[in-house]
Parts: C-alpha cells; structure tokens; sequence
C-alpha cells in the first residue's frame, strides 16, 4: 500500500510542481494554538513537519530555537506532541505528517515504545537530525516494519559513494541540506548551484522523492521550484514570534504566509 507521503508527492508531480512542505515546533506559542496552526495551514501545505521541542539543539538556528522555547516553557512534553499529532490527524486523516527532532528524548521513552506512540497518533515519517547513516540502520527498519517512513539527510559534503548507500538503503523520501549552516541563515548559495548538487543527487535515483531543506523563504522559494519539494521553517518561527511581539494572531498571520508561499511554486 502507498504511503501518504508518496500519495502526496505524486499529486504534486501530476500538478507539476513541488510539495509545500512546512515545519513547526509542536507547542508553540502554546498547545492549542500550535494544533489551530497544523490545521490552518494544512490547507496549503501538502507535507507538514512537527518538531518535538528539545533544549540542546544541533542543527536549528534563532527561529526554531525561540519557537522551541516557546513550547518548553509552556510545559509541551513528548506526551503533548503525541496528542497534538493525534488530533491533527484526526481532523486531516489523509494530510501527511512528519515529527522531526533529536534522537535523545526517543532514547529516553525507548525506541520501541516511541515507536508504538507515533503509529497510534498517526505519525507518517521521522526525521532525526542527529542520527546518522549507517547508525540509524536499525532504527530505519522499525519504522519500516511500523509503516513509518524514516527520512534521511544528505548534505553538500556528503560523498558520492556515502550518498549512493544512504540512497539505497533509504525509504520514498531524502531530505538534502541546501548549505552548511544552521537553519535559518541567509541562502549562501546560488539556487542554480543548489539545484546543480541537488540534480546530481537525484540522477542516483530519479524515483526517490528528494527535497530541499535550508534557507527557504518567501524569496528564494520560486527559484527552486524544480525540486520535488522545498522545506520551509525558520520563515514561519520567526512570523510566530513577530506576531507574539505585535500581539496579533499567528495562526491567521500563518496562514496567509503559507497560502502566500503556495501560490509562489504553482
């Protein structure tokens, strides 16, 4: 059976464009408003992420950082990402849904355990930032056996023969790291160099769905538009926090953004 994931990306080649794909930190500004968020947006969006708030992140730039410590603050254990998720899919039973974190809180509730938790709120993929191929071997087939799509990450300093492995051994979707930076750092390469690595990362495999994470914005999005999907998320943090600091609703100020970046790639 074809995961929802797969479903997703193949609507949007036969529209011809790429997936939408968003990311928010579970929690923020608080519980209830971050699940009006998941709905709101999942209107536009075509693959959302939800990041489990974590105090020691590796790879999350200002943004995702003050959106984690939003949700942290206000009390938003692994629990309550569970139960958002729950709800969410609930509401949106065919939109997918990735959770993206840190691989210590899964070490902490056990793997297993953690595992059984996704499947009954209905989490369709993982993305774990700190567990790398070939490490995460194991942990990559309990989510298969689980049904769960494990995402793995190339980066531009990835080698061709690693690459060719974790490509091989990966489930239907890769996620490629535009640049060497945290999230949320200005592009610091042209999107036609981008688009240069990213193409020959896909010629290894033209049918594994690749997207592009890191320096997407309302900006740079268009002029990447050849991808199978673009990753926005530090842009939507920080609308969160703006919205906070000028008292208006982030919910409908996310909204209109992620509508307004979807229009950008048609």
């Amino acid at each position: 059976m074809k995961s929802k994931i797969s479903t997703a990306f193949d609507i949007c080649k036969k529209e011809k464009r790429p997936a939408l794909i968003t990311y928010t930190v579970a929690g923020d500004n608080t519980k209830d408003n971050s699940l009006k968020i998941l709905n709101k947006i999942s209107k536009h969006a075509d693959i959302l992420e939800c990041g489990f708030p974590h105090n020691t992140p590796i790879a999350d730039g200002g943004q995702i950082q003050g959106s984690a410590y939003r949700a942290l603050k206000n009390g938003t254990k692994l629990k309550d990402v569970f139960h958002i998720v729950k709800k969410f899919k609930k509401k949106n039973p065919s939109k997918p849904l990735v959770l993206m974190g840190y691989f210590n809180l899964i070490y902490q509730c056990g793997e297993n355990n953690f595992l059984k938790n996704c499947k009954k709120s209905g989490v369709d993929g993982l993305i774990i930032v700190d567990l790398p191929y070939p490490e995460n071997k194991d942990f990559a087939n309990k989510c298969k056996k689980k049904s769960i799509t494990f995402i793995q990450l190339l980066s531009p300093t990835t080698s061709k023969e690693r690459m060719k492995k974790i490509i091989k051994d990966s489930h239907e979707m890769l996620y490629y790291i535009s640049m060497l930076s945290t999230t949320g750092g200005k592009l610091k390469v042209s999107p036609k160099k981008i688009l240069e690595n990213y193409n020959k990362i896909k010629r290894i495999n033209p049918k594994k769905n690749l997207v592009i994470g890191f320096g997407i914005t309302d900006k740079t999005i268009s002029s990447l538009k050849s991808a199978n999907g673009l990753v926005v998320g530090s842009m939507l943090c920080k609308i969160i926090a703006n919205s906070l600091k000028m008292r208006q609703n982030p919910v409908t100020n996310l909204d209109k953004v992620v509508y307004n970046l979807k229009n950008k790639i048609l």
